[in-house]
């Protein structure tokens, strides 16, 4: 499954989302892609479109992201919003999406993605 991973610039992102994905089984069983490890800049719409699952970190809010998510609604993508307990989950995002996870630290970030990610496969 290729899976887009967006989220706010205000966020530990490095350590708090890139590093725990990128050790666990999903980034070898699923193509993830990450907007701010590519030094070069990239066209965000076309991955969007081209990306089965759309994850949207939304712990901190982002003015930026949320133009990610609402083009992504806008094309019928598929959308999962995560945030960390720690943070108020903005309450405009119930309107956008019903998928949303709340989650206590970063293994508990990778358990509840994987359960969700396997959910989608075993629908396919």
């Amino acid at each position: 499954m290729k899976i887009y991973i967006g989220h706010s610039r205000n966020y530990d992102y490095e350590r708090k989302l890139y590093k725990p994905i990128l050790d666990s089984d999903l980034s070898k069983e699923h193509e993830i892609i990450f907007p701010h490890t590519n030094k070069k800049s990239f066209n965000t719409k076309s991955i969007i479109e081209d990306a089965d699952l759309f994850i949207a970190e939304v712990s901190a809010q982002s003015l930026g992201l949320g133009i990610e998510i609402g083009r992504a609604e806008q094309i019928g993508k598929k959308i999962l919003c995560i945030y960390n307990n720690e943070y108020k989950l903005s309450q405009s995002l119930k309107f956008v999406n019903t998928d949303i996870i709340e989650y206590e630290d970063e293994r508990d970030m990778v358990k509840k993605l994987k359960v969700y990610i396997q959910k989608i496969n075993d629908e396919r």
